[in-house]
């Protein structure tokens, strides 16, 4: 693979209870356990970030492949819900549900369109065979 751009991030403090920021200094936050993990709750933290990044990545693919189709994509979202929980081998593990919303497109074709953004979504390709993603086309 020829890298086109590398992201760097630097955690520091306790982990999930301390602060990262990007290289550029463009993103910089608090982090906080959850309350529903027991934690403060307060700031943000992975399974948000991860969100963030995989909704926007896979909303990215999702209209590469909408204009390769010549669909109209107007009003179109994805919404990635992350979810942490035990394993059941001493660790945890994530889960991923995409909630894809296409106003504008028949659903039959906005079902396509949703599992062509799957195979060319970075993220998706990161994540298949590793974690549980669920597509689901509203």
């Amino acid at each position: 693979m020829k890298v086109l751009y590398t992201a760097e991030a630097v955690a520091t403090g306790d982990g999930r209870s301390g602060k990262v920021m990007t290289s550029d200094g463009l993103l910089a936050a608090q982090l906080a356990v959850p309350m529903e993990m027991g934690g403060p709750g307060g700031a943000t933290n992975p399974e948000q970030l991860f969100a963030a990044g995989y909704s926007a990545c896979f909303h990215s693919a999702l209209r590469l492949v909408a204009r390769r189709a010549k669909a109209d994509l107007n009003g179109s979202e994805v919404t990635a819900r992350v979810g942490i929980g035990p394993d059941g081998s001493g660790g945890y593990g994530l889960s991923v549900e995409l909630v894809v919303s296409l106003p504008g497109v028949e659903r039959d074709l906005a079902g396509t369109l949703v599992e062509q953004a799957h195979q060319v979504c970075p993220y998706s390709n990161a994540t298949r065979g590793n974690i549980e993603v669920t597509l689901t086309v509203r």
